[in-house]
């Protein structure tokens, strides 16, 4: 059946959530009241940025193994253009899904 969850689904997921919060609870019981240098602070303000943008970048150009150039490249490239431009965010999006949308409509 394929509606069918694994017998130990909700165990996996209080295990994943554990194990989740233990980590982020290890970094604030080793570092105590301490700061963190000013240059590992930069750089992990960045981390998150530079995450979304290799996924973002990951998504757009690929599917499973192979290179591809669709319509998402045209959508990227509107969006890139817009928040370049320093359109709001909504208008960013937008954009950016009716470029890719008329494309794949072509």
């Amino acid at each position: 059946m394929i509606n069918e969850a694994p017998a130990n689904l909700w165990l996996m997921i209080i295990a994943l959530a554990a194990s989740a919060y233990l980590l982020k609870m290890f970094g604030l019981v080793v570092l105590g009241s301490r700061q963190l240098p000013k240059v590992f602070d930069r750089c992990l303000g960045l981390i998150p940025a530079a995450l979304l943008s290799a996924l973002v970048l990951k998504d757009t150009f690929s599917v499973g193994q192979s290179l591809v150039f669709d319509a998402r490249v045209a959508g990227f490239a509107v969006a890139v253009v817009a928040a370049w431009r320093r359109a709001p965010l909504i208008v960013v999006i937008v954009l950016a899904a009716s470029a890719t949308a008329l494309l794949r409509a072509i």
